[in-house]
């Protein structure tokens, strides 16, 4: 079974890279797509971005119903993937304001979905295995991604720098492709975790305590998404440091994230994610608190070691604590997770505005309200107590 584990999480690794950088080299200059290559204007860039923020957090939601009832997980992710394809293919020669939105609603929501449920499908496997360690396990996974958000940003800098959109979208639609190939070869279909009961219909509803967990880490990701908008200005305008100071502050955080999601990985086989659940939520306090008070920029580095525990806790076992509270759903669990950014992105937006009207300081002043209430959410919903966990239905032995 180790053997069979292994032959399964390797191509996996493989895809959450492929998937991962695919993401990274558009998502954050889609806004710069829409303004220079598109032309759209103000109203029509916010109005996209939240349009494309909300058809995919619906579709990921309709998804994940579908595949916690069906054996077809293996196949929502090859139909992701291929969305993922058509659309980046399409959007790196359309220039078209409306038919992009229409690729965005479709394909591009359908391709959202690709990133919760290959979390859903690597809960199954590792769980069929060893159920003490899936978090760990999504853990690793987690830091994969994380390795290919810190390699796609500037593999698309590049492209733009020598090329155009194009060749960003293309190489966008090439990986997507690579991660449908993979996924076709290597990964066998697996059983639904929570078979249609009779008659058909879902009755199936998420605890009490899911609801406040959730709406925590709404908020939390919100502090994530306004201290990153937020950053370079707030280092430039109130610390009168330079652009190449904020990205240094961003990269020193970024690169203690990966060791610190791997050790956190490690330490959940001992300790119970919902220590380091909070353990994480009171250093995104601690962390706001420092950031708005600082007065320099060394200040603000030093307190990225904070900010890295933070990220590292919420963005690595988050997925698996929320997991851990619904064990026969995984793709609804995971995606009411991942769909807290899209959520927190859509927060952002305004609040970002606010402190461009005042002052950037006002943004962490902001995130330190919005992390003190998300920790208060996490403290006071308690996870039903649980028995020991039981693997939860895995890999279809004839399908390799």
């Amino acid at each position: 079974m180790t053997r069979l584990l292994s032959r399964r999480l390797l191509p996996l690794g493989f895809i959450f890279l492929a998937s991962g950088i695919a993401t990274a080299v558009v998502g954050p200059f889609l806004g710069l797509f829409l303004s220079t290559a598109v032309h759209a204007g103000p109203v029509q860039v916010s109005a996209f971005l939240i349009v494309a923020a909300l058809s995919g957090v619906a579709m990921s939601q309709v998804l994940a119903r579908i595949s916690d009832r069906r054996p077809m997980r293996r196949t929502l992710l090859i139909a992701a993937a291929l969305a993922g394809c058509a659309g980046t293919g399409l959007t790196s020669v359309v220039r078209n304001y409306w038919v992009l939105l229409a690729l965005t609603v479709t394909a591009t929501a359908v391709a959202g979905s690709f990133y919760p449920q290959s979390f859903a499908y690597a809960r199954q496997v590792l769980t069929s295995e060893n159920p003490t360690r899936a978090a760990m396990g999504i853990s690793s996974l987690r830091t994969v991604f994380s390795i290919a958000w810190v390699g796609g940003p500037p593999l698309a800098a590049i492209l733009l720098d020598k090329t155009d959109f194009r060749y960003v979208y293309g190489t966008a639609a090439v990986l997507y492709l690579i991660a449908a190939l993979i996924t076709t070869r290597w990964l066998p279909e697996l059983e639904a975790p929570a078979p249609a009961t009779k008659g058909g219909r879902d009755d199936f509803r998420p605890p009490r305590a899911a609801y406040p967990i959730i709406g925590g880490f709404v908020l939390i990701t919100t502090t994530m998404v306004l201290g990153v908008q937020a950053m370079s200005l707030f280092v430039t305008k109130n610390l009168h440091g330079s652009v190449g100071d904020s990205g240094l502050v961003l990269g020193l955080c970024a690169a203690l994230e990966i060791p610190l999601m791997l050790g956190f990985g490690a330490l959940s086989t001992r300790v119970p994610l919902r220590v380091l659940i909070l353990a994480g939520a009171v250093s995104g306090v601690a962390y706001q608190a420092l950031a708005a008070a600082a007065h320099s920029v060394w200040m603000l580095a030093a307190a990225q070691v904070l900010n890295a525990v933070f990220i590292a806790t919420n963005s690595g076992l988050g997925i698996s604590y929320v997991q851990d509270l619904m064990p026969s759903h995984p793709g609804r669990a995971t995606t009411m997770f991942t769909n807290t950014f899209p959520l927190g992105q859509i927060l952002a937006a305004p609040l970002f505005g606010v402190a461009q009207g005042y002052d950037y300081r006002l943004a962490y002043m902001m995130n330190l309200g919005l992390a003190v209430l998300g920790l208060i959410l996490l403290l006071i919903a308690r996870p039903p107590a649980r028995t020991p966990i039981e693997p939860i239905p895995g890999i279809r032995t004839g399908n390799v």
